[in-house]
């Protein structure tokens, strides 16, 4: 018999089930929403490096990629935080306990909310000592105090989206928080041109834009979802605060979170470090980094996939599922990897010009430099993205933590070690040396978990057949 891949009805709503059907398919028909989404995404945040590269100058783009590690540092945090949450939702859909999956909804909410005003206060503080702290340049670092002081501030925004849009994915529908993103993208290119081109505000202009559009994304997810989906419709006793189901979030979030911020660590570091090369490296550094970040979303769809994926199918108790999907993952990453390698290779110059003017010709070489040299190691990028989002949705949060570990390490040596050594050419060297680092653990850690995890499924089977 040909399995179909269809969606299911739960309590009134379509969603994906990913427990049956061919995986590949499964994995098109999940990640290609989220790509957009994705591409969105990094679609508002390119455009406001493109109108501050072209509008404000190369100091201004320097000011805002100075900030770029420091930004992934804590929004990172808050990111990987709301996708850990995420997990023990997709695992009670898998099982069909609903009513546990919106217990863990609201307190996922709850502790959402107190991480967003201590980490709001917190980083609004100290943000202008850190950025000192990494010799930000004299020439730049108001302006890069400016830009990051408004993200930092719009961090409940940041929050209230990717929480809203996580619990939606949980339950397998990866296209319901599309239209909005897309929407937010098209505000924030408006607001972009409105506070920079003619409200005068500079830097601080693009960061407002952002956060305008990221929060009025979370709200419009969060207006649709309450309306449209009773699945998510809770109970008096649903809403209730549960220490267990609390314990349990943070057990799969917060580890989550610090694989983020372990890896930006590192960041912060090689930061420092091409910070001391002059403000062209770190406008040059930054125009790459944002250019290969649009390039790489089709890796964070299929990290993401997987991860609903194998948070699906655990719950079901389908193993024998898993090393599917994973292969059809790695087939669709690797064969855009080569593609992506051959655009940087031929285009790299090109691209390098939507930053910055055509005069510049030392920061259009390196820019070209840092997206030819990322994207030759683009196949190592999809094991991490992969690798490392399976672990998690299988619930191994805290061992995927290690991987960052491993990237941190490796980005601090390139920047303590080989960036004053060799300059600029070292810095380009430095997440390509990351993922390699990466995968030497993702790849035995993968194995140890589906092993494991297959002994947990056989163990709980047993003591079942013996209660019966």
């Amino acid at each position: 018999m040909i399995e179909r891949y269809e969606d299911i009805e739960v309590d009134g709503i379509m969603t994906k089930d990913m427990t049956s059907g061919s995986p590949m398919k499964l994995v098109l028909g999940f990640s290609v929403p989220l790509l957009f989404g994705f591409l969105f995404q990094q679609f508002y945040n390119l455009m406001d490096t493109l109108i501050v590269g072209k509008v404000l100058g190369v100091d201004a783009l320097a000011a805002v990629g100075a900030t770029g590690s420091l930004n992934f540092l804590i929004i990172g945090f808050c990111m990987g935080v709301c996708s850990g949450f995420s997990i023990p939702l997709a695992h009670r859909f898998g099982a069909g306990d609903y009513s546990a999956m919106r217990a863990f909804m609201m307190n996922a909410v709850y502790l959402s909310a107190g991480f967003a005003l201590i980490m709001m206060v917190v980083t609004v503080i100290f943000c202008r000592p850190i950025l000192e702290l990494m010799q930000t340049p004299d020439n730049i670092i108001d302006q890069a105090y400016l830009y990051i002081v408004v993200i930092f501030i719009g961090i409940p925004a940041t929050y209230l989206y990717n929480l809203i849009s996580g619990i939606i994915r949980a339950m397998g529908d990866s296209k319901t928080p599309l239209i909005f993103l897309a929407m937010a993208a098209v505000l924030n290119i408006i607001l972009d041109l409105v506070l920079i081109l003619f409200g005068g505000m500079g830097v601080s202009g693009a960061a407002i834009a952002t956060v305008i559009s990221q929060g009025v994304s979370g709200i419009c997810c969060l207006i649709y979802s309450s309306r449209r989906f009773e699945i998510l419709k809770t109970s008096k006793n649903e809403r209730r605060i549960n220490p267990h189901y609390m314990r349990t979030l943070c057990g799969m979030g917060v580890p989550m979170g610090l694989q983020y911020s372990v890896t930006a660590i590192g960041s912060v570091i090689l930061q420092r470090s091409v910070n001391t090369l002059g403000s062209d490296a770190v406008a040059s550094v930054t125009a790459g980094t944002k250019v290969s970040m649009f390039f790489c979303c089709p890796f964070d769809a299929l990290g993401s996939t997987i991860a609903t994926y194998g948070g699906q199918n655990v719950g079901a108790r389908r193993l024998e599922r898993i090393p599917a999907g994973l292969k059809a993952c790695s087939i669709l990453g690797i064969g855009y990897a080569i593609l992506a390698f051959f655009v940087m290779l031929f285009a790299g110059n090109s691209l390098a010009l939507f930053f910055v003017k055509e005069g510049q010709t030392q920061v259009i070489g390196n820019v070209a430099q840092f997206l030819l040299i990322n994207s030759a190691f683009y196949i190592p990028l999809v094991f991490v993205n992969v690798l490392r989002f399976l672990i998690q949705g299988m619930g191994f949060g805290k061992l995927a933590i290690l991987a960052g570990v491993f990237e941190m390490v490796a980005r601090t040596l390139v920047g303590f070690v080989f960036v004053p050594l060799f300059g600029y050419t070292a810095a380009c060297f430095a997440n390509p040396i990351a993922w390699v680092f990466a995968n030497i653990f993702l790849f035995p850690a993968y194995f140890y978990v589906f092993k494991k995890t297959k002994k947990l499924l056989n163990y709980e089977e047993q003591r079942m057949e013996t209660a019966c």
